[in-house]
């Protein structure tokens, strides 16, 4: 090299010398020296990679390339080993990489021609060398090197104007187009399409991406139609993975291909270029029209210098267009492609061909919009973002082809909404969720909030407007999607919390939401579906808005006219559709609180609704039923003379198929009432009307509160849980912070009617299960309003006693109301009634220690605690009531010396008390009702108020009511024996000293006698436990459980602190100890060492001779007394304990 070029050069030369001279002196390749120049190939590469393309100039490319040449022209083709070859061509495309911008073009054609040949297996003469896939890679490699464009940065990176990039490029654009060299370019794109289908997965990218290269950037206008055909349906078969045989393509493969597709379609079949070819017209004004009726028709084939090719006519694009949306339909599969960039490729290609060709490929608009409205639903958020964005800026004003689009996706959609029953009836449901989310994506065009110039797709809302609304068919669609969509109701109900858990408003961990129970359908099983239904109907309403209500009435007067299957749907699809409306979802709590200014014609729909739907509760079940039996009656009579559609499954009898017997008459198909799915759906729309109205629902409270308060005691879980979720919704809405603010506040609304479901004229029985889980839901407040509760309950028992069934239902608002009150007074204890500790057993039966403690007591026996002076000096303190005048104090002191008062008198109840002692004064009338639930719920009461009436209010009671109580010992039934048993323990925990006397005269004789009943019915009773020596039941939860809890705990207070006779404290201690058995209940042993230790502290001598001779025989006198079947030795143990400390 010359001395002045620059040192770097010079030191490149040096080791691209010592690598060429050698590799120049093997160029002949024969068997000895095909190793050493496959090694001298292989040092060349490493060296070319290790150097930087822009340190490569024009002297060191051409002196590198001359080796390479030599090897080429020195031996044939056939005798150059592929290995050999392929680091040739390595080699030859890294000094592409450089050369592309120095190289004379016919330097560029010959490196080209190379290539191709190689690639296509046409080297030399004849038929050629087919060559292995890695020479071919090479091939590929080098000519993309040769072809593919240079950026203006890498022209600033060789110290050249960044324009040379683009002047180059011209150069060998028009080299290559060339009438000459067409030809060429044509054979080898036909070339390439060969490895697009190789089975290596490199060498299709790297063919995919120079064929994309050719086609965009070289080849003239006039090839493209010729090779149309050729490669979209070679790409069609790769994208497809057809020609592979593997069933699977790789996704940039595919991704790769869609881009070749794309590029050759708009290339060849553009708007543009059809147009100014002459093979499309664009008329828009009756000008165009003329010219367009004395258009002359052209060839199809014009002849160049070599070889003819295709024109573009209008004959050849109507052949062209129609095999296009057959080759483009093929690709519907794509669409669900698991790879992320082939749903990139896909929506790009679709989105690319749209605008590019909105008048040459019409028919093929509807299919493009269906892939880009699938794929804006992909589950990728890339890939919908893409899909979703190019659906917007097609659609734009500044979109040629807006009208056409716009038209097309109208059209559509009502085409999709028309087969979507047809669908239904055949169970497909990929296919339905295909077709729900394509109308969904349909309308997020509609409104969607990314898109700065909303008013363009206004159309788009006024075209789903019109479906929905009068003028829109709904007939058509409407009917046809109720008789198909049928719903059943859930067997199994699955909600995070259930009507239960709502009651309980005091529970820390209950949720601040309730779901709404999810719906099945009878014909769709999958979930997805369903829930791409739910999401298509309040798509829609979302984007029709107000010209969607037609809609909404329509099937909600439909759903409103029974309560059939069609009718349930209807419900259903109205509620849908009304949620879209109001942009809110029951299935979100973050859509509830929505404070979107509504429309007056909705806000007005929705009270209209509310009342509406309220009504329907109004009627009972049977008169549901009567009106539906009737209507199904004139349609089976009608259903002879109509044709019958029946979808079967399975085999077809053979009889029928041959004819070989008369077919049976088929069985007419009645329609199935579901009345608790129909009250479902209804409360659903009322929750919907709330979050429309929202805080200004408060007024309709009175319409609508009953209805959910009668759904929330239903028996039938479903109907249940819709009522918690609806009563949960309605209280967010209406900005309350619990379902218990909300009923107290609107207490009277709810009162009123309850109040009027409980006349003669209107009976409702189920309102006395209101009544309760009004007051359960209220809680501890409600404790205010009670009074208003109360009267109301009385007045229906006067109205009513002779009902049975209303009886037990108003005696149990009552044993609720008693049940808060005692609830409110437990979490108050300084509230209690003040005389507790007075009147307790401990302080008054005191125990002397000696004679000389009663010599002390004797004198000041009849002296109260108020005549004890008092000794302790509390400091000055007033005298007189604070703020009374003096002129006052004489008119006061002669009204208090008038006034006598009592000094045993307690102080005046509270109005909780006299609310309380007015119902258990009322109440004691029916503790000899025929009804054994009503007597043991009328003693449940009692037992409840004890702790909450003083004792100058409860005693005398009690004291009235005492025979009737006694007798309820002896009942017939075991609940109502417990419950007797159980106020007589809260009133001998409560008010000893009045019970002492009754307890050993009046109760325990019968407790005795019961005890010996229920011993000799536990042989025979299928709960007892069967072990050895067991006493009571397996389950804590049974009546005769409860029976005996309640008798050790009466037993066991009459013994704390008094000393009754020994006779009787040996009876208990002889009656209880089968309690300490090991195979008793738990809590049952609890129990009965609670007794022992309290008899223990009477007389423990003879606690401890009855345990102890029962536990063991040692004593030969007490042997009668052994029972080693029970097992009580570890009881007795800590029995006697407890008594020793």
């Amino acid at each position: 090299m010359s001395t002045s070029t620059p040192p770097e050069a010079q030191e490149i030369f040096k080791e691209l010398k010592a690598v060429c001279v050698p590799l120049f002196g093997t160029s002949r390749i024969t068997p000895s020296s095909s190793p050493t120049t496959s090694r001298l190939l292989t040092d060349l590469i490493r060296l070319l990679q290790k150097i930087q393309p822009n340190e490569l100039n024009g002297s060191l490319i051409s002196y590198t390339f001359l080796p390479l040449s030599t090897i080429l022209e020195r031996n044939a083709s056939s005798e150059i080993p592929d290995q050999v070859l392929e680091k040739i061509l390595v080699a030859l495309g890294l000094l592409c990489q450089s050369w592309w911008w120095t190289c004379d073009t016919k330097i560029w054609e010959q490196v080209f021609k190379l290539c191709g040949a190689i690639i296509g297996g046409l080297e030399g003469k004849g038929k050629g060398k087919v060559r292995d896939d890695e020479t071919k890679e090479a091939a590929t490699r080098c000519l993309l090197a040769l072809l593919h464009k240079r950026s203006e940065q890498e022209a600033s990176c060789r110290l050249l104007p960044p324009e040379d990039a683009i002047k180059r490029l011209r150069q060998f654009q028009e080299c290559a187009r060339d009438p000459r060299f067409i030809p060429i370019l044509g054979q080898t794109v036909d070339f390439i399409l060969g490895p697009v289908e190789s089975r290596s997965t490199s060498l299709q990218l790297v063919s995919l991406e120079l064929l994309y290269q050719i086609i965009e950037i070289y080849a003239p206008e006039d090839l493209i139609p010729t090779i149309l055909p050729g490669v979209v349906s070679t790409m069609c078969k790769v994208c497809l993975g057809t020609s592979s045989g593997k069933g699977w393509v790789n996704g940039e493969v595919v991704a790769r291909a869609l881009k070749v597709m794309q590029s050759t379609i708009v290339r060849a079949i553009s708007d543009d270029i059809c147009i100014k070819e002459g093979a499309l017209h664009r008329v828009e004004d009756l000008e165009d029209l003329s010219k367009l009726a004395h258009e002359p028709t052209p060839d199809n084939f014009v002849h160049g210098q070599s070889r003819p090719y295709v024109k573009r006519t209008g004959s050849w694009l109507h052949g062209t267009a129609s095999q296009l949306h057959i080759t483009l339909n093929s690709l519907t599969p794509l669409v669900s492609h698991p790879t992320p960039a082939v749903l990139h490729e896909l929506a790009n290609s679709s989105a690319t061909i749209l605008h590019a060709t909105p008048l040459a490929l019409p028919q093929t608009q509807p299919l493009l919009l269906s892939f880009l409205l699938s794929l804006s639903n992909a589950i990728f958020p890339s890939v919908a973002s893409s899909a979703h964005h190019a659906l917007l800026k097609l659609l734009a004003k500044a979109s040629t082809g807006q009208s056409t689009l716009l038209q097309t996706l109208m059209n559509s959609t009502a085409d999709n909404l028309l087969a979507l029953p047809r669908l239904l009836s055949t169970q497909a449901d990929s296919k339905v969720e295909h077709i729900s989310g394509l109308i969904e994506a349909v309308c997020r065009l509609a409104v969607s909030d990314e898109n700065p110039t909303t008013e363009s797709l206004s159309p788009i809302s006024k075209g789903i407007g019109r479906l929905l609304g009068p003028t829109g068919g709904i007939e058509k669609w409407g009917w046809s999607l109720l008789s198909v969509l049928e719903l059943v109701e859930p067997y199994i109900v699955v909600t995070q919390t259930s009507a239960a858990q709502l009651m309980l408003e005091s529970n820390p961990d209950s949720p601040d939401w309730v779901s709404f129970p999810e719906l099945t359908f009878k014909n769709i099983t999958s979930r997805s579906t369903r829930d791409a239904l739910e999401n298509m109907l309040r798509a829609l309403g979302r984007a029709a808005q107000d010209s969607c209500l037609f809609s909404v009435e329509w099937f909600i007067n439909i759903g409103q006219s029974g309560a059939s299957t069609s009718a349930v749907t209807a419900l259903w699809c109205g509620c849908r559709l009304l949620e879209g409306v109001a942009n809110i979802s029951l299935s979100s709590i973050t859509r509830c609180s929505t404070h979107q200014q509504k429309s007056k014609r909705l806000d007005k729909l929705a009270r209209t609704l509310s009342k509406s739907l309220a009504e329907l509760w109004d009627k009972s079940d049977f008169e549901v039923i009567d009106e539906d039996t009737v209507e199904q009656r004139n349609d089976n009579a009608d259903e002879g003379t109509q044709p019958h559609v029946q979808h079967q499954k399975g085999l077809v009898p053979l009889h029928e198929t041959l004819k070989i017997i008369p077919p049976l008459r088929s069985r007419t198909l009645r329609k199935t009432l579901q009345p608790m799915l129909h009250r479902s759906l209804c409360l659903q729309l009322l929750a919907v009307a709330s979050g429309i109205i929202q805080a200004r629902f408060t007024s309709l409270f009175i319409y609508v509160l009953y209805p959910v308060l009668h759904s929330l005691v239903s028996s039938v879980t479903y109907l249940s849980s819709t009522a918690s979720a609806t009563l949960n919704y309605i209280t967010f809405a209406t900005s309350y912070a619990t379902a218990a603010n909300l009923l107290l506040s609107n207490f009277d609304y709810a009162l009123d009617a309850i109040s009027r479901r409980l006349t003669r004229r209107w009976l409702d029985i189920d309102a006395t299960k209101v009544f309760v889980v009004m007051i359960r839901l209220v809680g501890s407040d409600v404790v205010d309003r009670a009074g208003d509760v109360v009267e109301e309950c009385f007045d229906r028992l006067d109205e009513f006693h002779g009902y049975e069934l209303i009886v037990e239902g108003l005696v149990e608002v009552l044993s609720e109301v008693i049940k808060v009150i005692e609830t409110d007074v437990k979490a108050r204890p300084a509230e209690l009634k003040s005389s507790e500790e007075d009147t307790s057993t401990s302080s008054q039966f005191y125990r002397l220690k000696d004679i000389n403690e009663f010599f002390d007591w004797l004198p000041k026996r009849k002296q109260s605690r108020l005549d004890v002076e008092e000794t302790v000096d509390y400091g000055p303190a007033p005298r007189k009531a604070w703020g009374k005048s003096d002129s006052n104090d004489g008119e006061n002191k002669q009204e208090d010396e008038s006034q006598p008062t009592d000094p045993n008198a307690g102080p005046p109840p509270t109005p909780i008390q006299a609310l309380t002692k007015q119902i258990v004064s009322r109440s004691l009338y029916f503790l000899t009702h025929g009804s054994p639930v009503i007597r043991s719920r009328i003693l449940n009461l009692l037992a409840s108020s004890v702790l909450v009436l003083p004792e100058s209010a409860l005693l005398p009671s009690i004291h009235s009511a005492w025979p009737f109580v006694i007798n309820r010992l002896t009942d017939l039934e075991t609940f109502v024996v417990s419950k007797a048993a159980l106020l007589i323990e809260a009133l001998a925990v409560n008010v000893g000293s009045f019970m002492f006397r009754r307890i050993w005269d009046d109760v325990w004789p019968r407790f005795r006698t019961l005890l010996n009943r229920l011993d000799e019915a536990e042989a025979s009773s299928a709960l007892s436990r069967r072990a050895y020596g067991a006493v009571g039941t397996e389950s804590a939860y049974t009546h005769l459980h409860r029976l005996y809890h309640s008798i050790l705990k009466t037993m066991t207070a009459s013994l704390q602190g008094i000393r009754p006779h020994e006779e009787s404290v040996w009876q208990v201690i002889l009656a209880f100890r089968r309690f300490l058995g090991n195979q008793v209940h738990e809590e049952l042993q609890q129990c009965a060492r609670d007794l022992f230790i309290a008899a223990g502290k009477l007389n423990p001598d003879a606690v401890w001779l009855v345990l102890s001779s029962t536990s063991d025989a040692e004593y030969p006198i007490m042997a009668f007394m052994a029972e080693t079947r029970w097992g009580i030795e570890e009881n007795v143990r800590i029995v006697l304990e407890q008594i020793d400390t």
